[in-house]
């Protein structure tokens, strides 16, 4: 297949999913959004290792402040649907297949979404990891469900607060990460190696299994919605993101 946003190599039983939007600092748009559930469909039959990876210096930046800017200056009506990204976390959460987020460089908002719905993150001595919504009025509502379960209440609570970027050795002492090294990408393929000797049937199975023990996600999914399309219909929320892409000033300055 043919995609705009993604780019998808396949090694079965391994893909390599990499987020490729470089003019746009790896942001998320609807396009993206769908491209990669197309991608992970693709792979629910044989593949038991999706790998989803960024770019070097920034994994994924988060939701697309651009596009937004662009809908707003053209009078167009907001659109946001946060449903089809929360369902995208999902599938990397629950899919029949092991997913790791290979972390080198920028994640954030959405970026930690992505690396905190995956099954492990692997990370090197770049990676840094943050979550920038409150400094516009906005809340990582879709983010928290995969986040908190990962890492727990507080953790999350403490990140989404202060709205800075942490350290990968913080994030591993967290838990957000499970591995780092400065080249990560020999840290990858040890655990490629590993992973490739698990049959499809088993890792679906367990799955499956270890999502019945814990259905927080669905849980959640409904007050990550709701919580999400309240803070991006709010106009002075919109208005802040329209003048940081004007001018590239942050809310609280002049």
């Amino acid at each position: 297949m043919s995609y705009q946003t993604i780019r998808v190599r396949w090694q079965e039983p391994v893909c390599f999913l990499q987020l490729y939007r470089p003019e746009s600092n790896n942001t998320i748009n609807s396009r993206l959004i769908e491209e990669c559930r197309q991608a992970l469909e693709l792979c629910e039959e044989s593949i038991t290792v999706v790998v989803l990876e960024g770019l070097p210096e920034v994994f994924c930046f988060g939701a697309d402040f651009q596009e937004m800017h662009r809908q707003m200056a053209s009078g167009l009506q907001n659109e946001q649907r946060p449903e089809p990204l929360y369902e995208l976390w999902l599938k990397l959460a629950t899919g029949p297949y092991i997913t790791i987020s290979h972390v080198r460089g920028k994640a954030n908002a959405g970026g930690v979404g992505f690396a905190a719905a995956s099954d492990m993150v692997l990370a090197d001595e770049t990676a840094q990891f943050s979550l920038s919504e409150l400094l516009f009025g906005l809340l990582p509502a879709c983010v928290l469900p995969f986040l908190i379960r990962r890492i727990g209440y507080q953790k999350a609570n403490y990140l989404t607060l202060m709205t800075q970027p942490v350290s990968v050795q913080q994030a591993h002492h967290w838990g957000l990460v499970d591995a780092c090294e400065v080249q990560s990408e020999a840290l990858l393929r040890k655990h490629l190696l590993r992973l490739r000797r698990l049959p499809k049937a088993g890792i679906s199975r367990y799955k499956r299994y270890v999502n019945q023990l814990d259905a927080s996600l669905q849980q959640s999914k409904s007050f990550a919605l709701a919580a999400n399309l309240e803070v991006f219909s709010d106009s002075r929320n919109r208005e802040r993101i329209y003048r940081y892409v004007e001018t590239g000033h942050f809310p609280w300055e002049d």
